[in-house]
């Protein structure tokens, strides 16, 4: 019997040390910074040019895959090499990009057709306009579920989860 408790010991101390480094994993994933910039990664940005060439690897010698060519498309950053940012778009096409075609500046890509914007962060208050699939629209504040946003003249709230560009929990002032 008492051969037996050692072993249970033994057992949970095993798991125990096993959950401390998942939650450490897990926390140290949620805390990934740039290398560069030591900014959080991944981030959003959104395209500061009306083109930019995408490329294999982080250099001119990369092969082009392909070019973006829609400015203010929000974007993911996901890795930093020097002047270059490893990016992707909402359907994870992407590649590397020189950082001076990106902005600061964040948008989100309306993803559900005639989305109605609210005139407050309330599924009640009135509807000020509805914006289509696609649209690109400026990322005003955030609480847990509304971000207030603005295309074409008009703003008001949207639900978060209608959005691309805006991680679910991020909250901005």
């Amino acid at each position: 019997m008492k051969h037996s408790s050692s072993i249970h010991r033994r057992v949970l101390a095993a798991i125990s040390s096993i959950s401390i480094a998942l939650v450490a994993t897990v926390t140290h994933a949620q805390d990934k910074r740039g290398p560069v910039t030591n900014l959080p990664l991944p981030r959003y940005v959104s395209m500061k040019a009306n083109e930019g060439n995408v490329r294999r690897g982080p250099s001119l010698t990369h092969r082009i895959d392909w070019v973006f060519k829609r400015r203010d498309m929000p974007l993911q950053i996901t890795a930093e090499h020097g002047h270059w940012r490893k990016v992707q778009d909402r359907d994870g096409a992407g590649g590397w990009v020189h950082y001076a075609l990106l902005s600061g500046a964040r948008t989100v890509l309306i993803e559900r057709d005639m989305m109605p914007v609210h005139a407050r962060a309330d599924d009640n208050a009135p509807v000020t306009a509805h914006f289509e699939l696609g649209v690109v629209a400026r990322l005003g504040s955030c609480s847990a579920e509304w971000c207030r946003i603005s295309a074409g003249g008009y703003r008001g709230w949207a639900s978060k989860e209608n959005l691309w560009g805006v991680a679910p929990e991020e909250v901005r002032d």
